[in-house]
């Protein structure tokens, strides 16, 4: 968009009238003065051939700008009414907030201009300051839009990783918003943006390039902020080891291991690898390797699965399966297999304790010998007689002691 100097500055004239055209002064005598004298005369000649328009459309514009202002304030103050945090009402309440009082008047003013007629150079003026202050606006309404929808997927916990990332997200977002802003505003002047835009991609890969890892970790951080794969003083366990979160950074997160140690992972790396969270865990699973002796007979080996199940039902916890797996080396083994619906490990560790008790109490009043590692040693002559153990027809006697 490009203004010109001087132009001629056609009036509309009334009805019965001559229209009045206001000439530029000739290009060779052209001072500041004869330059501001001419500006005068022409918004003269403006004034007085619409003064009447001019009237309607300032009456207009004030209308409309206290009623855009009347319409902020009814919503803004609904909008803060609303009870919560983060939430859509209140992120709205937000954008409502950040809406500018200049900008619904030069939004007034462009709406009535085309009524009043003004020349072409003020037309041009007014169609260009509303373009930067609706495009800066619309910048300005987005990013509170996009940080209020970040806060808002990250109000449940994370509070403190949050509070350390906003800072460095609202200059990120905000560098990008409003560099496209600036970009098309230059586009409206006219002015080649093609070379610009080419200019901050090869700068962007180039700042990105030199800090991959920062904003590796970075987005790491947000990553786990929004995706919520593990919060802090949830059990996690990562690679080898099993660890309580404490803190969760902008480019590590502290874990305190069972042990007591202190792991500082970053966040890249924390979530390159598998993660098993043990919290938010209705049930847990729980089982039993139970072996009895060889010497049972069949019929208590039919009887004791549903043996195994009453004794978890009486607990008050769920059964799901008791079954015959094999023949140990000195054991009849079986497996009991229960699920403890409880969120606490502690709780599930009480309960794990109070089943074992019990199968153990129970299956011993019925009669089952739990089986323990035994072995059996047979000794032969050479010619091949059973020695050791004693066959029963074999009466064992005492040697007499022999006298010296």
């Amino acid at each position: 968009m490009i203004f010109p100097l001087f132009a001629v500055a056609p009036t509309q004239a009334a009805p019965g009238e001559t229209a009045k055209t206001v000439a530029a002064p000739p290009a060779a005598t052209v001072s500041p003065l004869d330059d501001l004298r001419y500006w005068w005369d022409a918004s003269v000649a403006w004034i007085n051939d619409h003064w009447l328009q001019i009237g309607i459309a300032v009456a207009a514009g004030l209308i409309i700008y206290f009623l855009l202002s009347m319409i902020r304030t009814f919503a803004l103050k609904r909008a803060q009414s609303a009870p919560g945090q983060f939430t859509l009402t209140d992120i709205v309440g937000r954008v409502i907030h950040k809406t500018k009082s200049l900008v619904l008047a030069i939004i007034s003013i462009r709406l009535v201009a085309g009524y009043a007629q003004p020349p072409a150079l003020v037309m041009q003026l007014i169609q260009f300051v509303f373009t930067v202050a609706v495009v800066m606006q619309v910048a300005i309404w987005v990013r509170e839009i996009v940080l209020g929808l970040i806060q808002r997927r990250a109000s449940e916990g994370h509070n403190e990783t949050l509070s350390n990332a906003m800072g460095i997200i609202r200059l990120l977002i905000s560098v990008a918003l409003f560099a496209i802003a600036g970009i098309v505003i230059l586009d409206n002047m006219g002015v080649n943006v093609t070379g610009l835009v080419a200019g901050l991609g090869i700068g962007g890969i180039a700042i990105g390039l030199a800090a991959q890892g920062i904003f590796s970790d970075l987005f790491a951080s947000l990553s786990i902020i929004f995706d919520r794969p593990f919060r802090v003083g949830e059990t996690i366990k990562y690679d080898n080891s099993v660890a309580t979160v404490e803190r969760i950074g902008l480019k590590s997160t502290h874990l305190r291991s069972i042990n007591g140690e202190l792991l500082v992972i970053s966040n890249t790396n924390l979530l390159s690898k598998e993660i098993t969270n043990y919290a938010n865990l209705h049930r847990r699973r729980i089982q039993y390797a139970i072996g009895v002796v060889y010497q049972t007979t069949p019929e208590m080996l039919r009887a004791l699965p549903a043996l195994l199940q009453a004794q978890v039902e009486a607990e008050g916890h769920e059964f799901i399966r008791s079954s015959f797996i094999g023949f140990g080396a000195s054991s009849l083994d079986f497996e009991l297999v229960a699920d403890v619906h409880n969120d606490d490990y502690n709780e599930v560790i009480a309960a794990r304790t109070a089943i074992g008790i019990r199968l153990f109490d129970e299956l011993t009043k019925a009669g089952y010998d739990f089986a323990y590692p035994t072995q059996t040693t047979f000794t032969a002559a050479p010619d091949g007689t059973m020695i050791l153990p004693y066959a029963e027809s074999v009466t064992m006697k005492t040697p007499k002691p022999v006298k010296g």
